[in-house]
């Protein structure tokens, strides 16, 4: 079984969660051994995403140490580039999820990035000196932190992925579902979702 979290917080971009939770519950139907959860890092039980959506979260996210730990953390953007009050400018500020983050990927887990997610994870130091990508509009900021940006949709460095703008991120769960259960369960969950794969992969 292949536990996947996905981090939400205060501000986090609605799409940038839920369209990867889709993606995977989707393949889960189809026979993928994968088990997609919504988690948060401070233990609140419900998030109010940047457009107003309120989300109940499935738990907190367990300690690296846990036995339930996952091994896949899959964190979204939202409010970096205008710098909103709560979105992922924020916690880059308070330090908590990209920390969190961190301690996961460093017991092995592969982490992945939708949108400006990609900025916890550079202040988390994880895209440091490694190829990744991240909203358009947080490029520069990226490249500020030591990153490698290369010009794809999607960024495979192992145990490390990242994906550009919020729809990207449908490309990045369809992609790891591909990674983790196979070609042919990851276009027939593109087909139920009448969605059409675009972008490049870069590895």
């Amino acid at each position: 079984m292949t536990r996947i979290d996905i981090v939400l917080y205060e501000g986090f971009d609605e799409l940038d969660a839920v369209g990867p939770y889709e993606v995977f519950s989707n393949a889960a139907k189809r026979g993928a051994d994968l088990e997609p959860r919504l988690v948060t890092v401070d233990g609140r039980d419900r998030v109010t995403a940047s457009h107003g959506l309120r989300v109940e979260a499935d738990g907190t996210l367990p300690g690296p140490d846990a036995p339930d730990r996952p091994d896949v953390v899959v964190v979204p953007g939202g409010g970096w580039s205008d710098r909103s009050e709560a979105g992922a400018w924020t916690e880059a500020e308070k330090g908590e999820v990209p920390e969190a983050v961190a301690a996961h990927h460093a017991v092995g887990a592969t982490v992945a990035s939708v949108c400006t997610g990609g900025m916890l994870l550079a202040t988390a130091g994880l895209t440091d000196d490694r190829p990744a990508v991240t909203h358009a509009s947080a490029l520069s900021d990226l490249r500020a932190s030591g990153a490698e940006v290369v010009d794809a949709r999607v960024v495979d460095d192992g145990d490390l992925l990242s994906a550009g703008g919020v729809t990207s991120g449908i490309d990045l769960a369809l992609h790891l579902v591909e990674r983790e259960a196979g070609a042919r369960i990851a276009e027939d969950v593109a087909t139920a979702l009448e969605y059409e794969r675009r972008g490049v992969v870069a590895s």
